[in-house]
């Protein structure tokens, strides 16, 4: 089986692009209250860092698709989630400056126990 193939890697990935694809709506928000756009939707549509967020959460949806032909969707999309939540924690923080206390790592830390616990089922 080809590694790109791999189930469990295409989730990875899908986790991956969801966190990006967030991180990219947050930007074209920042950018709107920054700038001197009128802040409407139209310009909310046509901002770069939205249609790019909509890009990866299109992305998002191809990869995760193509794990379910192996895996059963009541594991996957609890993972997808998970890691999903996990990565826009950290990388909140770190592109961001959000915070993140002691009650965000211990959350972090058991929607990792979690996903082992879901993945092994």
């Amino acid at each position: 089986m080809n590694s790109i193939a791999n189930p469990w890697i295409l989730v990875f990935l899908a986790g991956i692009n969801t966190c990006i694809g967030n991180l990219l709506l947050k930007k074209s928000r920042m950018v709107a209250i920054d700038s001197a756009t009128d802040g409407s939707l139209v310009s909310l549509i046509f901002s770069p860092w939205f249609m790019g967020g909509l890009f990866f959460f299109g992305v998002n949806v191809i990869i995760f698709t193509k794990s379910l032909d192996k895996l059963p969707v009541s594991v996957a999309y609890p993972v997808l989630a998970g890691l999903g939540f996990a990565l826009l924690v950290v990388s909140g923080n770190w592109i961001f400056g959000e915070r993140l206390g002691l009650s965000q790592l211990m959350g972090v830390g058991l929607i990792l126990i979690g996903i082992i616990i879901v993945s092994r089922s």
